[in-house]
């Protein structure tokens, strides 16, 4: 299974006719088959197919329409979303120079979606950082709901989340609803919006099936900040950095990549959590860059179930210290190497990847508290954390990562 980020691609439509839905035993016609309206009850002759009576066919148009009732409830609230959030979702051109120049090109076209927003004060799309990424503003494109395009103003980015922001001037603009806060829960029903293939203002349907996946390898490393949503919402090349929506027309998520063997969708797709889009996006517009908390902690990404019995833990969860900045807020807070850090602000945390995403969102200057393993029990503590630009030192080489 590769994972793959969501690219443009060639494509070809291959149409599956759909199967009826098979009739359920206790509203099947009253005559089996074969038998006539007499009562009659002649062999079968199976080249000759069985008919419905009249009154059976009525019957059944009526069993029809009743169960129809109920299923087009779901269904106009599945039409009544679309309308509230196809005129705040775009399709993103965007042309980039080519590393390696082939037959005379020195650039290639990728698209991909966007969702309008309101960020800080300002009127932007948010999308896939990878999307837009070493494009100029002059060569992207943003296709608005309406066909009219626009380029870009302004231009922020964001490497460790591959989340970007660019702000547009247009009128009559609609930003889409955001969620507030992470009320997400698994087999939750949601809605996919894009552009895959190129094919706009596609919407496809699916369930939240995972949450706080961290571990993908996502290509070029450089998305260190994981916390995705997994959708069996099809999503397929050309949804990236479009919105993943609930049932109440908020969006909870950035579509960003999918894991494929063939490059399509397989029912298995990764979004961005909208806390994570909302606070970077935040960040990106208001600071220019992202201003990310620092504990000062260096982590053991292989705490193994034997670290975990040495340290007198039944398994092991959470995230071992192996070593500690001097000066740092860890270090100011007493915190050790093999200390085990179990919660932070309330959260339990599940491994080193898990503590970098909630450490990663924290406003600086905050004062947090955290609930470590030491000597075989639990001991709470408090720190301010501090920026991790002031203890960043210029890189020669590649250095641990540390949180």
């Amino acid at each position: 299974m590769i994972l793959r980020r969501l690219p443009s691609a060639a494509f070809a439509l291959v149409v599956f006719s759909l199967a009826p839905l098979p009739v359920w035993a206790d509203e099947l016609p009253l005559s089996p088959i074969g038998q006539n309206s007499s009562g009659d009850n002649p062999a079968v002759d199976p080249m000759r197919p069985a008919r419905l009576s009249a009154a059976e066919r009525e019957r059944l148009y009526e069993q029809a329409a009743r169960d129809a009732d109920l299923l087009e409830v779901q269904g106009r609230q599945l039409r009544r979303l679309t309308e509230l959030l196809r005129p705040a979702v775009v399709h993103i051109m965007a042309e980039k120079p080519l590393l390696r120049p082939r037959r005379g090109r020195n650039t290639e076209d990728d698209a991909g979606s966007g969702v309008i927003a309101q960020v800080a004060g300002i009127t932007a799309v948010i999308t896939n950082r990878h999307v837009v990424n070493q494009s100029t503003l002059e060569s992207i494109t943003i296709r608005l709901a309406d066909g009219r395009e626009v380029h870009p103003r302004r231009l922020w980015s964001d490497a460790g989340t591959d989340i970007a922001v660019l702000e547009i001037d247009a009128d009559d603009l609609e930003p889409a609803r955001l969620a507030e806060g992470d009320t997400v829960q698994i087999g939750d029903m949601v809605l996919a919006i894009g552009s895959p293939f190129g094919l706009s203002h596609s919407v496809t349907l699916g369930i939240v099936s995972a949450k706080g996946r961290r571990d993908l390898d996502l290509g070029d490393g450089t998305v260190k900040f994981q916390d995705f949503i997994q959708t069996d919402a099809a999503v397929n090349p050309g949804n990236s950095g479009g919105p993943l929506v609930n049932l109440r027309g908020e969006v909870i998520g950035l579509n960003t990549a999918i894991a494929s063997s063939s490059g399509g969708n397989e029912g298995i797709a990764f979004a961005i959590p909208i806390p994570m889009v909302t606070y970077v996006a935040r960040e990106l517009v208001t600071h220019g860059s992202v201003h990310r908390a620092y504990l000062g902690v260096a982590l053991d990404n292989r705490f193994s179930q034997e670290e975990a019995t040495r340290l007198g833990m039944l398994r092991p969860v959470g995230a071992r210290v192996e070593n500690v900045t001097r000066g740092a807020p860890a270090d100011l807070a007493d915190i050790r190497p093999d200390d085990v850090i179990l919660e932070y602000e309330g959260r339990a945390v599940e491994d080193d990847d898990h503590l970098m995403s909630l450490v990663g969102m924290t406003p600086l200057e905050s004062v947090v508290e955290v609930v470590i393993f030491r000597d075989r029990q639990r001991m709470p503590l408090r720190m301010k954390v501090a920026s991790r630009r002031e203890f960043e030192q210029p890189k020669d080489g590649p250095a641990p990562q540390r949180e």
